[in-house]
């Protein structure tokens, strides 16, 4: 089959810019999760069922990873793109309507979960679609780099909900909050993804895709066929997708919750540190793209499967201080170690599957992985931080899963094409 033509840069800044979409969606979810709590829950335990129905609604992405995934491998990356972002508008859009429980009682919580699990849905097809695309339209000796976009701009996404959430918290006294002022973040959200849907129209087809397509090689049940050929790629895209989860969403989303619960900084303080952390995702994602393209995926990625295994325990512990320059220095090692995994394991959990069955391995491998260290680990580490009384277990949690995966890394095949 001959060499596929590299997209254009206004097909590739679409497709990433759609990431933004998602993670502003569920970071912003957790930055307001102590007002979210307070809305839609009642109880001493309003902030754990808070967590647990983000968690749930993680577990929503691997089905429809798999779903989007099939679809995706059968009738192209383009329409499984359109498709997911819909989905996501509408989802934003009523969360930003629903009643509170003060209004309707416990159907509020109820009627928010159920489209926690809609959005959880969504993204999942939409994550692993925006992977395969940019990985598949870049040119060979710049995957790397196209693809950590995905992971750079959904931390644009992640600061655009900081920045909301920290504006709407500090600029609001507590019943307007608690009244409607919550809703505004999510209408902006819902704003963001129907301008960026209908943008997206104008997106082309993955080019390898649409060579597979025209050469009559597609598969008709990519998932038996990802599973069945692939099974070990499927398996490393799971090590390293935990790795970058557990990173990324205890290190980072996580950590205003934390700064908040330990009594150590105010919402408002929390949600600004938050900001920064962020940036320094943003700022570092791309040199890490260009190091794996450079270098080679492995050793990036057990550098940074090292690092991680030891600085976040003493981050966590900088961040017990509550003084504004530990808490800020402990924010961005785990802001950069969390944006490196990310940038890197975006494109080597990608090339771990051939094109035919590309979305559907993703689904099985990456996506469960996020859903079980992505979703269930915020949770996970406040009930830990609360029945051990230790604020550093959030980062023994994070190094116990980088020490799991090292193995794995050690032994990871490369897959960097050969330097012309």
């Amino acid at each position: 089959m001959p060499a596929s033509e590299p997209l254009d840069r206004r097909s590739l800044t679409l497709a990433a810019l759609s990431t933004v979409v998602e993670w502003y969606d569920f970071t912003l979810f957790l930055y307001l999760a102590t007002v979210l709590a307070r809305v839609f829950f009642v109880g001493g335990n309003a902030m754990l069922t808070t967590l647990a129905g983000f968690a749930v609604a993680y577990l929503m992405r691997p089905l429809g990873a798999m779903v989007f995934g099939h679809f995706g491998d059968r009738h192209g990356r383009r329409a499984t793109l359109l498709l997911s972002m819909a989905l996501m508008t509408v989802a934003m859009l009523l969360s930003a309507l629903l009643p509170t429980v003060a209004q309707i009682g416990p159907l509020a919580g109820i009627l928010l979960l159920a489209l926690r699990c809609v959005m959880g849905f969504a993204v999942g097809g939409e994550y692993t679609g925006v992977v395969a695309y940019l990985l598949e339209g870049a040119a060979p000796h710049r995957r790397a780099l196209v693809t950590s976009m995905a992971a750079a701009t959904s931390e644009v996404g992640g600061l655009l909900a900081a920045g909301a959430a920290a504006l709407t918290v500090s600029l609001l006294p507590a019943p307007a909050l608690e009244s409607w002022g919550w809703r505004l973040p999510f209408l902006f959200g819902a704003a963001l993804a129907g301008t960026i849907l209908v943008a997206r129209a104008a997106m082309r087809e993955s080019p390898e895709f649409a060579l597979h397509r025209a050469a009559g090689t597609l598969v008709s049940r990519p998932l038996g066929h990802a599973v069945s050929r692939h099974g070990a790629g499927v398996a490393r895209g799971f090590a390293i997708s935990a790795l970058g989860s557990i990173t990324y969403y205890v290190g980072i989303t996580y950590l205003p919750i934390h700064l908040v619960s330990s009594g150590g900084l105010g919402e408002a303080e929390a949600l600004k540190l938050a900001t920064v952390a962020a940036v320094a995702v943003i700022v570092v994602t791309p040199f890490v793209g260009l190091a794996a393209d450079r270098f080679g995926r492995r050793p990036v990625l057990v550098a940074l499967a090292v690092l991680s295994a030891a600085l976040p325990y003493l981050s966590f512990r900088l961040l017990a201080g509550a003084g504004t320059s530990s808490a800020l220095a402990g924010a961005v090692v785990l802001a950069a170690l969390a944006g490196g995994v990310s940038a890197v394991g975006a494109v080597t959990t990608a090339e771990q599957v051939p094109a035919a069955g590309r979305l559907s391995g993703l689904a099985l491998g990456a996506t469960t992985a996020t859903a079980l260290f992505g979703g269930l680990t915020p949770w996970l580490a406040q009930l830990l931080t609360e029945r051990t009384g230790s604020t550093a277990a959030p980062g023994i949690m994070i190094a116990l899963v980088s020490l799991a995966v090292l193995p794995v890394l050690l032994t990871l095949p490369e897959t960097r094409p050969p330097r012309g």
